[in-house]
């Protein structure tokens, strides 16, 4: 399982040693800011496909995108 924790920086260099010395800990990895909003950017995405899909809303279909560029 992977988990995301969000950490003020003046605390996460604390936080990775303390996750470290866990034995069952198998990784840890600091991300760096461009990779970050890459991931909020593609959970949003997420979001909104599914929200499209319980028709909560309409997303604009890939030729109306095309059309726009």
């Amino acid at each position: 399982m992977k988990i995301l924790v969000d950490v003020k920086d003046e605390k996460a260099l604390f936080l990775m040693e303390v996750l470290k010395g866990f034995s069952f800990v198998k990784k840890t990895e600091t991300l760096s800011k461009p990779r970050t909003k890459a991931l909020k950017d593609f959970k949003e995405a997420v979001e909104q496909v599914n929200l499209d899909k319980k028709g909560k809303i309409k997303l604009k279909s890939i030729h109306s995108l095309l059309d726009e560029i």
